[in-house]
């Protein structure tokens, strides 16, 4: 127990372990993950569903989605987006790791009669056949990436795009970094029992790195038989940082937004939207 006490207040180097797909992979937990998607009451894994109406709407009409139209979403969980803009006629492909959430979506696809195409596959590995006039990461799922991944992400990103197609994602600001606060709290059943099926005791880390601007989530899960470690981390952008990181992809940012269903850029506050393009 010492031993595991000491790890768990041991800071770890930003992005140094990467625990993300037991969100995926993990039985108890992917249900769990699924339920907060669903669940209309809370902006948690996904968002509300009258705004997810209000972004496709925006979006449909902004970037003329319609029948000839092809895009993918990336990280689609249950298809609460990808559902939607296949009701616009347009080939809609959503990517995600979840084969709970992807069951779920297909279920819903078929109960509508549309035509979506879903992959379970971690999207930092999927390879495209074709090329399509617009790509979308929603719920500032591209913070969640170690610098190393995003370049990885935003080179499979122009890959998959036509000349000239758009980039739809959202992050999280600088003014968000510097509401976030260093902590440490210990609950039975952390989290009303989302990590495991079976009682556990567990523990909350956050530690905040400064020079890196990203704050790790650090959960430590110990139950009976076991002790786990999950790591949640998050980068936050400035517009430099992001607009640099697309540039050196071959992409640039076409417009800055106050979220992705185009609300107006607002330099306080804890998220905005880019639209980017391929340049060539």
């Amino acid at each position: 127990m010492f031993n595991a006490l000491q790890k768990m207040q041991t800071r770890p180097e930003p992005f140094e372990f990467y625990t993300t797909d037991v969100l995926w992979t993990d039985e108890h937990i992917a249900r769990q993950m699924l339920a907060y998607h669903l669940n209309e009451q809370v902006d948690a894994a996904s968002r509300n569903p009258k705004f997810i109406d209000r972004s496709v709407a925006w979006m449909v009409d902004t970037f003329h989605i319609r029948k000839g139209f092809s895009l993918i979403d990336f990280g689609c969980g249950p298809g609460l987006y990808t559902q939607r803009l296949a009701r616009s006629g347009a080939s809609v492909m959503g990517v995600d790791f979840s084969g709970n959430s992807l069951a779920y979506a297909r279920s819903q696809a078929q109960r509508e009669g549309l035509s979506i195409q879903y992959v379970q596959e971690n999207y930092l590995n999927f390879v495209s056949n074709e090329q399509v006039d617009f790509v979308s990461m929603i719920m500032c799922d591209f913070c969640a990436l170690s610098p190393v991944q995003r370049r990885q992400m935003l080179q499979r990103f122009a890959a998959c795009l036509k000349p000239g197609g758009k980039i739809l994602l959202d992050a999280y600001t600088l003014k968000a970094y510097q509401k976030r606060e260093e902590k440490t709290l210990y609950e039975f059943n952390l989290m009303d029992g989302f990590w495991s099926a079976e009682p556990y005791h567990g523990f909350l880390h956050v530690f905040k790195y400064d020079q890196a601007v990203v704050v790790l989530d650090q959960y430590t899960i110990i139950e009976s038989e076991s002790t786990r470690m999950v790591y949640n981390w998050l980068q936050y952008f400035s517009r430099e940082q992001i607009a640099l990181e697309f540039e050196q992809a071959g992409l640039r940012i076409h417009a800055w937004l106050g979220d992705v269903a185009g609300a107006d850029y607002d330099d306080q506050a804890d998220e905005f939207a880019v639209i980017a393009e391929k340049i060539n």
